[in-house]
């Protein structure tokens, strides 16, 4: 893809990731029928918080945030968060070079893990593409559960 660069994003970036997270999301609110999910009600302030612990990486095309994800690396894993693109933005190959490079950053890590909700079939399809395995299920409330991913990445690390 060309003109398309991902790096860490730095803290001026965080105002755009959010505002990215609030149209990439909006499908996910449609799919739930639930517009007070959390990505949806984060504040910059929140993110902000977030951000002092997890890693934030973007994906910049034509100068505009079109992508991102959240990485929190901790006991030899990294745990995924809020892998969103721009609806814009889909369909070209964005989100697998984010979930590429974090799987290149983090080489030393023992696995990934990541959830989505169980009625995000796109999302699941998406995930086990790229060798994600399923390996739990947590019922949050009646109308959502939680589909928990992991990707073995270094044996024994």
């Amino acid at each position: 893809m060309l003109g398309m660069s991902i790096a860490r994003a730095d803290r001026e970036d965080l105002p755009e990731i959010l505002e990215l997270q609030y149209a990439a999301y909006q499908s996910e609110a449609a799919i739930y029928d639930d517009y007070n999910i959390q990505p949806l009600t984060q504040t910059l302030e929140d993110l902000e918080r977030e951000a002092e612990d997890w890693i934030v990486f973007k994906a910049v095309e034509d100068r505009k945030i079109a992508g991102s994800v959240r990485v929190l690396v901790a006991d030899g894993q990294c745990t995924i968060g809020k892998l969103i693109v721009h609806p814009d933005y889909q369909n070209r190959g964005i989100g697998k070079r984010l979930m590429k490079a974090v799987e290149d950053a983090f080489p030393h890590v023992r696995a990934i893990e990541l959830f989505t909700g169980h009625k995000s079939e796109r999302n699941i399809r998406f995930y086990g593409k790229l060798g994600y395995e399923k390996f739990k299920e947590v019922q949050v409330n009646e109308h959502l559960s939680l589909v928990y991913f992991r990707k073995e990445i270094k044996e024994g690390a």
